[in-house]
Parts: structure tokens; C-alpha cells; sequence
């Protein structure tokens, strides 16, 4: 990690004390403009070393304590804080904050700043934790000046006669909410958050506990930038507090990045009025076409065990064409993972799995038939990660296709880890039909990547396939969440995107349709009634 170390202005934090000290900084709510706390505090055990220091703490709110919340969204309306007919000068007015957040953010020092935050909460390397600050950074730089009004652009169609016209608009929704997830604790929820506010919408802003630290000082950031202190509210709770927010308050759309089974819950307890982009279980595919083996190599490990596995577009499982097996690409991406190490958080904490629990999927996938332990299956050594964390080394487990495909065996090799593990399995230009039966069985369908610059081949696999976002060609990767591209799931229905224009209207805002009919003709007469069947009629 980095030495140098810088408080910003408007920072509440300086990360290099974070866990090095027993006075700990506090993370307090926002709500109706005011910093406030709860009556209980919530402790964040240092992910890095048990026997040391708290990162922080933060306000535990509690269900009795929602009440300035509710109030919150209640005074905001249907149509939003702004929309295209009401306000109109936030557009502009969140063009300048997005330009102004968006220089700071490409200043050094509050880059690092960032960048140690993040690492402070979420152990990853350098280059990964500042990976996040860039994105966020170009992010906010596209949407600065015009282009917040660009996004409400509405579009008009003629009418019937004179006078009468259709104008569709992008509408907000008003009160929404936003749960956002530990591993991406900037990039994430601050892409979804400003998109909300572009649009027009009164966010409540609700981060895992684990990294929570991060969007404080993001929206003391926006603050320092212009953004209005009652914009957005940000509240520090467990989950079914905030559950019991989504009942209680107007929340007219909750948008949730994270585990499948919280998502299922929400999309039950909204009656649907829910945008998600949940688990990933994706998949890579290595065609039969070999070249640039070592680059593969690397960006298969990297996919894999990037960020210890904990990305949504983490590579869950490889199909290897028979033909990389030839070459030896597994013994290469075997020496790229044993050179991840601790002390460079290149492999680090899993937040969410614990080591037994980890080891334990190992050994039930080597029961299958065939199945064969490629590297890893370890505890880290000397390692001083508390317990309720994990803590492995890069991972790797062949499963016979074959075997794989057999129900008794598909779930448990298709279960998501979010830690630096993979499946890999093999097949043969006979057996490409098993390998589109698994991508059709798989029940999730985010990022995908087909390694292949055959275009027939590339064509086989993007025709019968959905997932989201899928990279395609000798340089494809599962793991691409830029801004300059839409990254989210495809095939379901509830499904959000972020970072570009579409993503945004999509997930914060509605379409709504206004008919001007304005124009009565000077030689209109009344029609004569006429009697059809009984009935009258014009």
C-alpha cells in the first residue's frame, strides 16, 4: 500500500489511521440535510489483522430510529425533485457537480485518497482499489456540463391533424433507494447514486456496513462540489432495518447490487418495483482457435482471482477447448496465480465466505467423478484475517464436462463463491453442444467472455447464449465494468445496467408520453348522432 497519505479539505477521515489507531472515526447518517447518529454503534473489525485495531464504526440505526427518513421521502413527490417540465435548472445545476467531483477526483492526492479508503475496507491491490477511482473519475467527467440534460432528451411524433403532437419524456420516479455492495464500495454505488440524482430522483443511499466509510466521504465530496445537503440521504443500518425502510417509506424504486437471495427478497417485499444486478456465475470460453497464449494466460488469472474473486464479474468456470490443454495454458495460469501474495493484497480477505465454508465446496467438487484439484484447495499462510472472513489461495478444480452436465452435479458446480476460486472443464469440437447446455442451464447471466477470433465459431456461441455484457475475441475478459460501455445482466426482466446514458435512463426513469391537442378547427361542427344496433354512436 501506498505511503502517501492525504486528508482532503472536506474529508471527515485520514485512511492512514484506519485500523492503526483505538481512536476511531465514526460514520454518521444524512438524513434531511443533517449529519445525525444513531443510538447504537455498529464496530468494523480490521479485515487485514484480528488482532488489531478497528477500521471504524458507524451509526447502527434501528427500526424506532427511521422516522426522519420516512419523513424525508415523503416530502418528495411523484415527479421527482426535477424533471423536464419542473426545475429544470438541476440539470444544469448537476452538470456542474458532476464536472467539478469528476476534477477533484483526477486530482493525485484525492485519488489516493480514495484509493486507500477502499483498500482500508476492502483489501485489494493498488492498482485495483485506484482501478475504481478512474472509472468513477471518467464517469462523472462524461455527464459534466450538457450532458445531465441530455439524458432527459425527449423525442416528438406528429399527430393525427393539426395541433396535436406525442413528446415521450423520461420521467423520475421521486423517492427511490439504492442498497449498494462491499467489493466495488466507490464505484458502484457512487455510478447509481448520480444517476439517480440526474434524473431527477431523491435517492436514500443505503452501503454495506463493511465499506460504508467510502460513500460518506464521497457525498461530503459532492457537497464540497454543490450538491444541495438534503439531495440524498444515507443510511447506516443492517439489512432487515432497511427492508423495513422499504415498506414503510414511499420508495417508489429500490435499485440492489448484490447476493441473489437478498435480491429474490426484495423483488418479493417491492412487489416487483425493483431494478437488480445480482449474482454472476460467468463463464469463460476458450475456442479451438489457439494464438497469444501467454496474454491469455494472464487475463484468465486475472479474471479468476483478481481482487481475491470478489467481483460480480468474477471468472466462475472455464471450457477449454482441447486445444489450449495442448499447449499447456492451465500450467501457465497455475504460475500466474501462485505468484499472488498477501503482502501486495494481490490475493487478500474474502468479506463474505468463510475459509471453511470455501474449503469445503473444494472437497465436495473433488467427490465428483473424475474431478482433480488443478492448484490451490490451502489456507493462506501466516495470515492474521479474522475469522468470519476468508482467507485461501488462488483455487482451481477440473470437473469432467460430462460429469458436470449430470443434474446430481450441475448445482454444486455452478454454485457462485465470490472468492478466488474457478471450476474448468474441458470439451472438443463434438462436445460444444454440452458446453451451450451449461450456459443455458446457468442460471444467472452477467458478464461472459468468448476467446475466440474464429467467427463462425464466435457466432455459434453469441447466438445461443444471453448474458449481458460479453466480450468477444482474443483479448475477452469476464471482468469489464468501465464507464464507457453498458455493463449489467440480460434475460431477466428486473435487470439494471450502469454507467452509460441507456443504463441510466433505464434504471431512473420512466417513460412518460404527453399529447398536445391544441388546435379546434375553425369550421369544426358537432357530428350528427346516428344510431348503430341499438347503441348511439358518433
Amino acid at each position: 500500500m501506498s505511503k502517501h497519505n492525504i486528508k482532503p479539505s472536506w474529508a471527515s477521515v485520514d485512511p492512514s489511521a484506519l485500523g492503526e489507531t483505538t481512536s476511531l472515526h465514526h460514520v454518521p447518517n444524512l438524513v434531511n440535510g443533517k449529519w445525525t447518529d444513531a443510538s447504537e454503534k455498529m464496530t468494523i473489525p480490521n479485515p487485514l489483522r484480528k488482532s488489531g485495531p478497528p477500521i471504524y464504526t458507524l451509526a447502527n440505526t434501528k427500526s424506532e430510529e427511521l422516522k426522519p427518513f420516512i419523513e424525508s421521502l415523503n416530502r418528495v413527490s411523484k415527479s421527482g425533485v426535477h424533471n423536464p417540465l419542473k426545475n429544470v435548472s438541476r440539470y444544469l445545476d448537476y452538470g456542474e457537480i458532476s464536472r467539478k467531483a469528476g476534477n477533484e477526483l483526477m486530482q493525485p492526492d484525492v485519488a489516493e485518497f480514495f484509493t486507500q479508503c477502499i483498500m482500508k475496507c476492502v483489501p485489494k491491490g493498488h492498482d485495483q482499489a485506484m482501478g475504481e477511482v478512474k472509472v468513477t473519475a471518467a464517469f462523472l467527467n462524461n455527464f459534466g456540463g450538457d450532458n445531465v440534460r441530455f439524458l432527459a432528451r425527449d423525442f416528438g411524433v406528429p399527430g393525427n391533424h393539426d395541433g396535436q403532437k406525442s413528446v415521450g419524456y423520461r420521467w423520475p420516479y421521486g423517492p427511490v433507494a439504492i442498497i449498494a455492495p462491499f467489493n466495488f464500495p466507490l464505484e458502484i454505488p457512487a455510478l447509481q447514486l448520480m444517476g439517480a440524482l440526474f434524473m431527477g430522483n431523491k435517492p436514500v443511499l443505503k452501503p454495506t456496513e463493511k465499506c460504508t466509510i467510502v460513500m460518506e466521504q464521497f457525498i461530503r465530496l459532492l457537497h464540497h462540489c454543490g450538491m444541495p445537503m438534503d439531495d440524498c440521504d444515507f443510511l447506516n443500518c443492517e439489512g432487515p432495518v432497511a427492508g423495513e425502510l422499504l415498506s414503510r417509506a414511499p420508495v417508489r424504486m429500490t435499485q440492489f447490487t448484490g447476493s441473489t437471495r437478498v435480491a429474490e427478497l426484495l423483488s418479493t417485499q417491492t412487489r416487483g418495483k425493483v431494478k437488480i444486478e445480482d449474482a454472476g456465475f460467468d463463464w469463460k470460453i476458450l475456442g479451438p482457435d489457439v494464438s497469444d497464449v501467454d496474454y491469455v494466460a494472464w487475463q484468465c488469472d486475472q479474471d479468476a482471482y483478481a481482487t481475491s474473486g470478489q467481483k460480480c464479474s468474477a471468472q466462475s468456470i472455464l471450457f477449454l477447448h482441447e486445444n489450449w490443454a495442448k499447449v499447456g495454458i492451465l500450467d501457465k495460469i497455475k504460475v500466474l496465480a501462485s505468484r499472488r501474495k498477501l503482502d501486495d493484497l494481490s490475493v487478500g480477505p474474502v468479506l463474505t465466505v468463510t475459509t471453511e465454508q470455501i474449503l469445503g465446496h473444494v472437497k465436495k467438487l473433488l467427490r465428483i467423478p473424475g474431478a482433480q484439484l488443478l492448484f490451490g484447495g490451502k489456507e493462506l499462510e501466516n495470515h492474521d484475517i479474522p475469522k468470519e472472513y476468508g482467507a485461501v489461495e488462488p483455487t482451481a478444480v477440473f470437473v469432467p464436462l460430462e460429469q458436470m452436465l449430470k443434474e446430481e452435479h450441475f448445482s454444486a458446480c455452478t454454485t457462485e463463491l465470490f472468492a478466488p476460486f474457478q471450476v474448468v472443464t474441458k470439451y472438443t469440437d463434438l462436445s460444444i453442444d454440452g458446453v451451450l447446455e451449461a450456459c443455458e442451464r446457468i442460471s444467472h447471466h452477467l458478464t461472459a467472455a468468448v476467446v475466440s477470433n474464429d467467427v463462425k465459431f464466435q457466432n455459434k456461441i453469441l447466438a445461443n447464449t444471453v448474458n449481458g455484457t460479453t466480450y468477444v475475441g482474443m483479448r475477452a475478459r469476464t471482468t469489464g465494468a468501465p464507464q464507457n460501455h453498458w455493463f449489467g445482466p440480460c434475460g431477466d426482466p428486473r435487470g439494471c445496467g450502469i454507467g452509460t446514458k441507456e443504463a441510466i435512463q433505464m434504471v431512473w426513469s420512466g417513460h412518460r408520453e404527453i399529447i398536445n391537442d391544441e388546435i379546434v378547427p375553425e369550421n369544426w361542427k358537432q357530428p350528427n348522432l346516428v344510431v348503430v344496433s341499438g347503441h348511439h354512436a358518433q
